[in-house]
């Protein structure tokens, strides 16, 4: 099965949201697997990733999408690195 015709025009809108907007998530891939669209990366927060996977869902909806985004730790360690 393969995507609509308008699948990359929209995938291409939806890289310029993500880089426009206010958590600018440039380290995303979206790419276009013929019948689905697959979501990969990494994202500093739970909160950026739920808010990643709205829009993606917004922009994308109709088509199907895979979403392979962990958050990144970026926490500082509760204790100091034991070197042994």
């Amino acid at each position: 099965m393969n995507a609509p015709p308008d699948v990359e025009y929209r995938i291409a809108h939806l890289k310029e949201r993500l880089a426009a907007e206010e958590t600018a998530d440039l380290g995303i891939r979206i790419e276009n697997r013929g019948s689905s669209v697959t979501v990969i990366g990494s994202v500093p927060s739970a909160h950026c990733r739920a808010e990643l996977m709205d829009t993606v869902s917004e922009e994308l909806a109709g088509l199907t999408v895979r979403f392979d985004v962990v958050v990144a730790g970026a926490e500082a360690p509760d204790r100091p690195e034991e070197v042994i």
